[in-house]
């Protein structure tokens, strides 16, 4: 009896071990580094389980050297964006205006980012004019380069399309349907643009969406506007790619 008295508490605290170790292990926010890019966070958790709040704060990112980002806010109240160390926060005020400010202390729920030092840059040929011919282009240029990257086009822009996540405060989220209640469109004319965009063929729905290998935001030359980037009409751009 002796012995069945003492090996009972040693089961019960092994299974309890077990238990708070598979516990926190579920608890971890999914994040993944490779050579070039930190992924933290998912979309597809973001739009299909409500996890809304914070993954990471960009605070937290101790180089912001040649520092590049993008995702939304926490709770889809705007959209982020860091580009070459400055980080913009964009927020809807009317179906028609945004503000646009420079912090850091803003967090996301998924985030992808990335530090490149040097560039070489390409024309954009004169038929690339749309997001998937970008797309296409992009891919084709870059087949001997190490996957997922960070790419950034600047030049002028004929039109386009820009949205700012607003979710009203409380909104509970389980569809893509739900995540995007609120969301403002802004449309572009004859801009001057910079445009950071994530490129990978192996992350969709987890910063890039299902049917896409790109996730790219836009800031206008005056800094006024800067949003999530879905329609393009390029009009005469540079690509750039990180240096091999």
């Amino acid at each position: 009896m002796e012995i069945k008295k003492n090996k009972h508490p040693l089961f019960v605290g092994i299974v309890v071990l077990a238990f708070t170790t598979l516990a926190c292990q579920s608890q971890k926010k999914e994040s993944t580094t490779y050579p070039d890019i930190q992924v933290v966070g998912a979309m597809k958790h973001v739009m299909w389980k409500g996890e809304l709040g914070s993954s990471i704060d960009l605070d937290t990112i101790m180089n912001k050297s040649n520092l590049y980002g993008l995702g939304p806010t926490s709770y889809l109240t705007g959209e982020l964006m860091i580009n070459n160390g400055v980080s913009y926060l964009s927020k809807v005020t009317s179906d028609s205006t945004m503000t646009v400010e420079k912090r850091y202390d803003v967090s996301a729920p998924f985030f992808v980012y990335s530090h490149v030092k040097e560039w070489h840059n390409i024309e954009l040929p004169e038929n690339i004019k749309t997001i998937q011919e970008l797309e296409t282009f992009v891919d084709q240029q870059t087949m001997d380069l190490k996957r997922p990257f960070t790419f950034k086009l600047v030049g002028q822009v004929s039109d386009a399309i820009i949205h700012v996540q607003n979710l009203p405060k409380g909104t509970k989220v389980s569809s893509p349907d739900e995540a995007h209640q609120g969301q403002t469109n802004y449309k572009l004319k004859n801009e001057t643009v910079e445009i950071i965009g994530f490129f990978s063929t192996e992350h969709q729905g987890i910063f890039t969406h299902h049917d896409s290998f790109l996730h790219m935001h836009l800031v206008t030359k005056d800094e006024q506007k800067m949003g999530h980037l879905d329609a393009l009409e390029i009009d005469n751009m540079t690509l750039f790619l990180p240096k091999k």
